[in-house]
Parts: structure tokens; C-alpha cells; sequence
């Protein structure tokens, strides 16, 4: 069933994105972007801003899964393995994204596990937007740290939207991938 979704996912991104006429010409830049320009002003200001965002957020969802393998793969009932790229994928991209190195790369690995996250949350019959924790009656939904963020697809999804505008837009005239293969 994953791979049926997968499968479809990346061939209506191919289609959305009309990638196969542009194949030839892009080259190198294909380690860089599906863009093969780097945009400077506000734009690139822009683009900077979200590449070195979402770079942090996803060290910082990373390395504690990175450093607590075990259970998390223990959690989520997946082989150890597969953990390990997941979060590898969070840890390297995240800081490839920061220095916008590889930056198509780096966004497509972490894309994938998104699109995971958010299939496991969809089996699960976890709603797009779970209700305000403030709002939930008493001990419906406690964390280890009392009440918390109920659990949803919402993030995985919007994380996905933002990884595709990366690898779509490019990184912008303030990354190492513009230095190395722009213009």
C-alpha cells in the first residue's frame, strides 16, 4: 500500500513540475534544485529564510532520534534500520539545508520521510488537525509533561509542502549550491 502511494505521489510531482522535458538541460543543477536559478533580492532573501528554517527544525526533530534509535524505532514498531536513515536524513539534511549545499538532495530524503510520517498518521485515522489540548477534557490526552500537542498529520503535511517548495524553488542566490553551480 506505501509503495502504491509513494509511487503516485512522486509521479504527480513529476508531472506537476514538468521535470521530464527539463531534464537534459538541467545537469548539475539537478544536485541543487528542479530551478535553475538562483534568485537574489527579497526572493532570495525569502528563500534563505525558509531553506535555513526548516534546516534547524529538522536537526532539532533529528538528533534525538538519532541519539535514542532504539526507542524510537521501538515506538513507532519499524526496523531499526529504516530509523536510522529517517533520522540521518533529518540530521544531514537539515544541515545541508542550512548551508544550501545539495539542496535537492538533501530536501528529497527528508520529503520521503515526511510522506511516511504522514501515511503512519492517515492509517491511524489521526485527524489533519487535532482539536486544541486546552479544549480536550480531562486526562483524554496527557503527555510525560502533562497536556501536549494531541497528535495529527498537520505538521508531516506542511513540512511536505515546504520540502517540495525548496526542491521546486531552488536554495536562492545565498547558498553554497549557487556558488558551486550557478551562472
Amino acid at each position: 500500500m506505501i509503495y502504491k502511494f509513494v509511487f503516485g505521489f512522486a509521479l504527480s510531482f513529476l508531472l506537476a513540475t514538468n521535470i521530464s522535458s527539463n531534464l537534459p538541460e538541467l545537469g548539475l543543477n539537478l544536485f541543487s534544485s528542479l530551478n535553475t536559478v538562483f534568485p537574489a533580492g527579497l526572493q532570495g532573501v525569502m528563500l534563505l529564510l525558509l531553506r535555513v528554517s526548516v534546516g534547524i527544525l529538522f536537526l532539532l526533530h533529528g538528533y534525538p532520534k538519532i541519539t535514542h534509535l532504539r526507542q524510537w524505532a521501538d515506538s513507532l514498531k519499524m526496523p531499526l534500520f529504516l530509523c536510522f536513515l529517517s533520522a540521518a536524513s533529518m540530521v544531514g539534511g537539515g544541515i545541508c539545508l542550512i548551508l544550501g549545499l545539495l539542496t535537492l538532495l538533501a530536501s528529497l530524503p527528508i520529503l520521503g520521510s515526511m510522506v511516511f510520517a504522514a501515511y503512519l498518521h492517515i492509517s491511524q485515522r489521526k485527524p489533519f488537525v487535532a482539536r486544541d489540548p486546552y479544549l480536550i477534557p480531562e486526562g483524554q490526552y496527557q503527555g510525560p509533561l502533562g497536556k501536549g500537542e494531541p497528535p495529527s498529520w498537520e505538521k508531516a503535511f506542511m513540512y511536505c509542502v515546504m520540502l517540495m517548495a525548496i526542491a521546486v524553488l531552488g536554495p536562492g542566490a545565498y547558498s553554497l549550491d549557487a556558488l558551486i553551480f550557478g551562472r
